[in-house]
Parts: C-alpha cells; sequence; structure tokens
C-alpha cells in the first residue's frame, strides 16, 4: 500500500512523523514516500504543488497530509500561496466528498467550551462537498466598479450531478455507522435566500428516496451554526456545500474540546482519499514539541478504513488512542489538572504502546 507523505509546514513535519511511527507498529506493509508541498513546496520549486508532488500523489493508494501555511508567504500572489496546495490537490484528484467526525470523547468533556451535560457522547459527522461552491464558482475577481472604486466578486454555483454524488455519500454514511438514534441526515442550505440552495434541496430531496431507510431534514445555515452549540446531539450526519460546511465543521471542532483531535478525510469517487487533521500549521508553535498529534493519528485511522481496506487496523488504532486519553496522557491543548501532560512525541509514543 503506497502512501503519499506531505507534511507541509509549520507542526506538520511533527505530526507526521510521530504518526508515521505509530502506523509503524501496526505490522501493515505500508511503503510512504514523502514530498514537499505547500510554503516547503514553493521554497522547493517555487509552486506550493510542485509537478513531483502531484505525480506522487496521483499515484499513491492515499495521501496522509499534515498542514499547510505560515505568515512568511503572505506576501505571495493568490497563486503561489500555502494554501493553494490543498485546493489543487482537491481538483486534480477529484476529492469531492469531505468526511468531517466531531465525536466528544468522554475523557474530554470538561474541556469543551460547552457543558459538559450539552456535549457528552456527541458523534456527529458532517460531510461537505468540496470542488463546487463559491471557492471553485466562475466569475470571480475585482474589477472597476462603475460607480467608482472597485468591487470583488465570486460566483456560487452546483450542478445537479455534484449535489447528487454528495448527497449519497451523506445517506452512505448515515448507513454505515448505524448508530443508536441515528440513521439521520440534515441538509443545510440558505434556500429562502439562495437560487444555489434551492436547487440543492431539491435534488437532496429527491435523492433521498432511494434511501428509505434514512430520516432526511432541512434547517437553514444560520439555524444550523445556532443549533451545533444549542443541541448538537440532536444531529447525525450533516450534509452541505463548501463554503457552509468549513464554516459550520470548524464550529463542530470546538464542541469537542480542542481542533487538535479532529481528522477529516476527503474522498473521490473510488475512495481513494486525503487524510488530514483539520487545524492548521500553527508557525507560532512549530518545533516546541507541544502539538497535539492525535488529529493526525486519527486521520492515519480514516485512512485506514475508507482507502486501505484495514478496518480491523482502524479500530486498533481509535482504540489506542482512547486508552491513552483514558490513562491520563494529554497535550497541552487539552490539559487540565491532574492529568499527565505530555510532549507531542510523548502522546505519540503513548498511543503505539497501547497498541
Amino acid at each position: 500500500m503506497k502512501i503519499a507523505v506531505l507534511p507541509g509546514d509549520g507542526i506538520g513535519k511533527e505530526i507526521i512523523s510521530e504518526t508515521l511511527n505509530v502506523l509503524g507498529r501496526l505490522g501493515l506493509k505500508l511503503d510512504f514516500e514523502e514530498a514537499p508541498v505547500g510554503g516547503a513546496g514553493y521554497e522547493a520549486s517555487g509552486h506550493p504543488l510542485p509537478e513531483k508532488t502531484l505525480a506522487l500523489a496521483k499515484n499513491a493508494d492515499a495521501i496522509l497530509f499534515g498542514a499547510v501555511g505560515d505568515p512568511k508567504y503572505d506576501g505571495l500572489e493568490s497563486a503561489k500561496r500555502p494554501e493553494q496546495a490543498i485546493l489543487g490537490l482537491r481538483k486534480e484528484l477529484g476529492l469531492f466528498a469531505n468526511l468531517r467526525p466531531a465525536q466528544v470523547y468522554a475523557e474530554l468533556a470538561d474541556a469543551s467550551s460547552l457543558r459538559p451535560e450539552v456535549v457528552a457522547g456527541l458523534d456527529i459527522l458532517i460531510v461537505r462537498e468540496l470542488t463546487g461552491d463559491i471557492y471553485f464558482g466562475q466569475p470571480k475577481g475585482i474589477r472597476a466598479h462603475e460607480t467608482g472604486g472597485r468591487e470583488g466578486f465570486d460566483t456560487m454555483r452546483y450542478t445537479e450531478a455534484e449535489i447528487r454524488r454528495i448527497a449519497r455519500v451523506a445517506f452512505d454514511a448515515a448507513r454505515r455507522r448505524n448508530r443508536s438514534g441515528g440513521r439521520k441526515v440534515c441538509s443545510v442550505d440558505k434556500a429562502n435566500v439562495l437560487e444555489t440552495s434551492r436547487l440543492w434541496r431539491e435534488i437532496v430531496a429527491d435523492e433521498a428516496k432511494k434511501f428509505a431507510d434514512i430520516e432526511l431534514s432541512h434547517m437553514y445555515v444560520d439555524n444550523c451554526a445556532m443549533q451545533l452549540v444549542r443541541n448538537p446531539k440532536q444531529f447525525d450526519v450533516i450534509v452541505t456545500g463548501n463554503m457552509f460546511g468549513d464554516i459550520l465543521s470548524d464550529e463542530a471542532s470546538m464542541l469537542t474540546g480542542s481542533i487538535g483531535m479532529l481528522p477529516s478525510a476527503s474522498l473521490d469517487a473510488n475512495n481513494k482519499g486525503l487524510y488530514e487533521p483539520i487545524h492548521g500549521s500553527a508557525p507560532d508553535i512549530a518545533g516546541k514539541g507541544i502539538a497535539n498529534p492525535l488529529a493526525t493519528i486519527l486521520s492515519a485511522a480514516l485512512m485506514l478504513r475508507h482507502s486501505l481496506g484495514q478496518p480491523a487496523a482502524a479500530e486498533r488504532l481509535e482504540a489506542a488512542v482512547k486508552k491513552t486519553l483514558r490513562d491520563g496522557y494529554r497535550t497541552s491543548d487539552i490539559y487540565t489538572a491532574g492529568m499527565r501532560k505530555v510532549s507531542t512525541a510523548e502522546m505519540a509514543a503513548a498511543v503505539a504502546e497501547r497498541l
């Protein structure tokens, strides 16, 4: 199983290195090949997604991605900024479905910004469409306006086919999760204002007819943002567009206590995927050995499950993370009094030991 390893910038190198150490303890035949991306890609070749890196990603069975970005690149033109690397990979590889689970471990309920009774037992999945919407819609740009000055414009677009395929991913995910009180999909849009959302709602409702065992509901995005902090456990699977999903998944991440705990998967039509923690490159703490590697380790578990056909290994890895937390190990972002504060490497070593 060939895995393209793209550490990227900032803490990406640390969390990826430790995750590879953990994966090495599983006893699987995994072939890792590393390449620069993001700011590191720009330094190596003058572009955030070098041709050799893209070729490696295309030929791999899966991609394990760290993080990209650094303020020192803020002055670059848009096309050469580190963040363009991840957008380019999504587009070139057809990674249209982003799975972002948000789960509150019992041991971390007190770390959430909400009361423990509101989030205890939370287990939701946000399915975000990745290759359409306002981020990729044309036309876009900045131009002179007839009234003087300039105007910026971006176009929100979705085709019927794009909506149908992401709806199917969400319904299939709800069916596979099969959790108590689950098998529910909430489609989030802004159909009271946007024509794009009206089409979205119509197509999702039509696709739901093929999934009679799944309960479908619809919710406006502003209400969903409120409900996620009011009563998040009402949700099972949330499916939404690119921009709304970007915002809501980050909101959901804070319900869990730390953005350093959340993995993600970005899949194509054949379940080949790019796996990454949802946090950023955090250049302010890079090299200090205090970053939380668990989101990356859990992303590797998603990789084992979805792209590499190793569900048993994925379950072992997830169980090892839970046992590590039960045993009191905490990086600084999830530390509470009485727990054992550890470094990035020590946290990963604890997970590896429990494998």
